[in-house]
């Protein structure tokens, strides 16, 4: 399987999904960190995550199937959302917690 229908079918197959170095225990940067935490005050304490450090063609794979050049990237309802930044300017605003109990109702 190639490594774009991989991460079709992790982002697909999940409610949320984030894309980060290292794990939401121990993140390797602080914008995988900063995602993670987000997440947790969210509510969310049960993710999909993928260690992009373990395998550089899901690494670099990421980045083309969002056309979105950094990680972390998150994934609600098999739909992008973006990274760190994004994330946080939508936890800000409560659009992101609307958007994952929207996710994880179903």
């Amino acid at each position: 399987m190639d490594v774009q229908a991989i991460i079709h079918q992790q982002v697909t197959s999940h409610p949320v999904v984030l894309y980060m170095k290292g794990t939401p225990q121990f993140p390797q940067c602080g914008f995988s960190a900063n995602a993670a935490n987000i997440l947790r005050a969210c509510g969310v304490t049960d993710f999909f995550s993928v260690n992009v450090l373990e395998n550089g063609d899901i690494r670099e794979g990421i980045k083309a199937y969002a056309n979105w050049p950094t990680i972390p990237q998150l994934y609600i309802g098999g739909q992008f959302i973006g990274g760190s930044d994004i994330m946080r300017d939508l936890f800000q605003s409560g659009e992101l917690q609307k958007l994952l109990a929207g996710a994880l109702a179903h």
